[in-house]
């Protein structure tokens, strides 16, 4: 009978290139096109006004960040498919961490809908509640990185051990994705942290997320190698 992982899952790892890709650019553009047009800090009447002004806008934002995270669904589920006879149990641990990190971001967007209800009212208390919503989603966020930290490392250590991606760039991600986790931690314990620690971590961040999308799209896997952890997986272990 022939083993259900006896064909080499490029396919998959074509699309999870492809699923890192679409989750990249779908968050610089919302957080270049959206937050950063319609959020002013520390302003909560202007940032009410701008919304209220581009509500359109500010909708694509919600609807762009639930695409965002059900691509972190579709690049985990293609990722554990991938690394599944690496370590059965280790993937399904990552699994488990960046589908949290999934459902949790996608949660983040009823706040969105919560500063649109508020909205509906007028006065300096609806946009003391905007606000407020607006803290709580990127406080929300950065529980979301610690999630992102643990699955993401822990994919890129199957990758490194297997070697079905060049080991430097497998290492890359395990170092960017613990970066993560520690600025994750980093924000809730410090919530007025030194912004220049977010936008290199997050910029760090980028640049693997691309490098690596890329490669899998690309050059997908090492179809030799990852037969040879095949065959390792279904080799019977002596009592």
């Amino acid at each position: 009978m022939k083993s259900p992982m006896a064909s080499p899952p490029v396919g998959y790892a074509r699309l999870a290139g492809l699923a890192y890709l679409l989750v990249i650019i779908l968050g610089v553009a919302s957080v270049g096109g959206v937050d950063s047009r319609l959020i002013i800090t520390e302003d909560d009447a202007a940032t009410a006004r701008n919304i209220l002004a581009h509500e359109t806008l500010f909708r694509v934002g919600l609807v762009s960040g639930l695409i965002l995270y059900a691509g972190v669904l579709v690049l985990s589920w293609a990722l554990y498919v991938v690394l599944r006879p690496v370590s059965k149990h280790l993937s399904l641990l990552a699994l488990i961490f960046r589908c949290a990190e999934g459902v949790l971001g996608a949660a983040t967007g009823m706040f969105g809908l919560a500063v649109l209800a508020a909205l509906e009212h007028e006065g300096p208390d609806a946009h003391a509640l905007v606000g407020t919503l607006l803290e709580a989603r990127t406080a929300t966020l950065d529980f979301v990185l610690v999630f992102v930290g643990v699955g993401g490392a822990v994919f890129c250590y199957l990758f490194l051990v297997s070697k079905l991606i060049p080991r430097v760039l497998a290492a890359w991600g395990i170092v960017t994705y613990a970066s993560m986790f520690g600025l994750g931690l980093l924000s809730i314990l410090w919530a007025d942290h030194p912004s220049i620690i977010e936008i290199t971590l997050y910029g760090a961040g980028t640049l693997f997320e691309v490098s690596v999308g890329l490669w899998l799209l690309v050059k997908a896997i090492d179809v030799r190698k990852w037969e040879l952890c095949v065959s390792t997986a279904e080799r019977p272990t002596s009592s």
